[in-house]
């Protein structure tokens, strides 16, 4: 299979470069030329496979220039039982019938990041080795939380990568900065940037896109990659768990075979909710795929109104992860919706970059809306369903679960379908331990306390168990303490490699 740039249908790579490269040279992004399909028999058959089966299955439909023995092996390296604490990998919860949580957040860093981020480090390396790369691959991340630690943690000591994480100063949770600062490795690096998460991912974009300082680069033996969704080796791994969760229900006879479900999605980025885009053009039975986002409901918007547009004020919520306003792989879909229409893509995130904004046309509009549902959760509500899911069912979600959760209720509310569905959560609730306590206490409960203090404190209030990723996590020493403005990025970067 070949894979094509979103700005330049023209290119064709296959899977090994686009893995390796992260970005195609225009800027664009990667796509696969061909989405393969599979039949309700071939989905069958994955009911009685474990997880790192079905992965496999899938996986080698995508990365045709790997032997099955390569991805076998890459799927085997992530999915382990010394990295997951649960045998499953994605485990379904069933929360009351019809409804059921997809719980991603059983890796190392506890939140859904690990599913993607412990197999890229594996086929990143196999890349280089298939492309006769010579140069050692500098892995660029900008993260809003989440994919920062656990791409951290997945290239650690990965023999012939370098990977530099930058993340928004005040834009994630104190438990999320430590994971990253503290990180230990010999080849990672940490910093923060005054702003918000877009203006990291931003000033890394520039990175990627400055062909001049990429031969400086070069001259210096270095080579960039990404590990943001915006790489296809990120976001194809993600497709897995919506077949591996249909595949679950077929398992324990919560659906029959060809029964549609809808997935409720948090999201900021876009890549979560486009994977299960792509499952469901692959032929997985999907009625409605529900676009959960925080206040910065840009994602809402566009849904609703086929209008994206950035220039709005930047708010700083409860679910940081989800704190974005430039959804970078909506550009995938635009590209797919409008049959690999490159030229009007292109023309799109233009007008995204100079002016903040563009609009697509009614067909456009029309054929988002049969494909998605957009709604938003506000703080408040999103503590209200903390609260109430809680008291009723005795389960605990972190934020961004329970904004998913406030939005499925919206959609219910709204279009009275009551189709089985499935609520992706994306993240252990010890990772927002102030909030949740906040939300289930009262927000004077967790006024003054020392962030760590509060895993404990959550432990003792709901009897769950502290995940291996976070406890001890206030005794690890402090690494990295980096602060830079976003125009000073490059120059971090280059001190990092001790570029000449």
């Amino acid at each position: 299979m070949q894979y094509q740039s979103t700005r330049d249908k023209s290119v064709r790579v296959a899977s090994a470069y686009a893995i390796k490269t992260g970005l195609a040279a225009d800027g664009g992004l990667y796509v696969p030329e061909q989405i393969p399909k599979l039949s309700l028999s071939e989905i069958a058959a994955l009911a009685p496979m474990s997880y790192n089966d079905r992965a496999v299955n899938i996986l080698s439909r995508f990365l045709t220039d790997f032997s099955e023995e390569e991805v076998t092996t890459c799927v085997n390296r992530a999915y382990s039982k010394e990295k997951f604490e649960t045998v499953e990998i994605a485990p379904l919860f069933k929360l009351a019938q019809g409804v059921y949580f997809l719980e991603l957040w059983h890796g190392p860093t506890c939140a859904f990041k690990d599913m993607a981020l412990q197999i890229l480090p594996h086929l990143l390396k196999r890349s280089i080795e298939k492309t006769g790369e010579t140069k050692e691959v500098v892995i660029l991340v900008a993260t809003s939380g989440d994919t920062g630690k656990a791409a951290l943690e997945g290239f650690r000591d990965v023999e012939g990568t370098r990977i530099i994480v930058f993340y928004p100063a005040d834009g994630v949770s104190d438990v999320q900065k430590r994971q990253m600062v503290t990180q230990e490795g010999n080849n990672v690096d940490v910093a923060a940037v005054s702003g918000n998460f877009d203006d990291a991912q931003s000033g890394v974009k520039q990175i990627f896109t400055d062909n001049e300082y990429a031969d400086v680069l070069a001259r210096n033996n270095f080579l960039l990659s990404s590990a943001n969704s915006i790489n296809w080796g990120r976001l194809v791994p993600q497709i897995v768990y919506y077949f591996s969760s249909y595949a679950s229900m077929l398992k324990n006879e919560e659906i029959t075979l060809g029964e549609k479900v809808n997935f409720v999605v948090p999201t900021g980025n876009f890549g979560d909710i486009l994977a299960a885009y792509y499952a469901k053009e692959m032929g997985l039975p999907v009625a409605k795929l529900i676009c959960a986002s925080n206040e910065n409901n840009v994602l809402t918007d566009f849904i609703n109104t086929g209008v994206y547009d950035r220039n709005r004020s930047f708010k700083t919520t409860t679910s940081p992860s989800m704190d974005i306003l430039i959804s970078s792989n909506l550009e995938r879909f635009l590209f797919h919706v409008t049959g690999g229409d490159d030229a009007r893509v292109s023309a799109w995130m233009k007008d995204l970059k100079d002016a903040g904004r563009y609009e697509v046309p009614e067909l456009t509009k029309n054929k988002i809306k049969e494909i998605f549902w957009g709604g938003f959760c506000d703080d408040a509500e999103t503590f209200a369903q903390i609260d109430s899911v809680n008291r009723e069912f005795g389960y605990v979600m972190d934020t961004h679960t329970a904004v998913a959760k406030g939005v499925y209720d919206k959609y219910v509310k709204e279009t009275g379908d009551e189709t089985k569905t499935v609520i992706v959560s994306t993240a252990s609730p010890f990772k927002f331990s102030d909030s949740v306590l906040s939300a289930i206490q009262g927000e004077d409960a967790t006024e003054g306390k020392d962030p760590f203090d509060l895993l404990d404190e959550l432990a003792q209030t709901t009897g769950l168990l502290i995940p291996q990723g976070l406890s001890g996590l206030r005794e690890k020493p402090v690494i990295f303490t980096a602060v830079c403005e976003k125009t000073e990025m490059y120059d971090v970067v280059s001190h990092m490699l001790n570029l000449a």
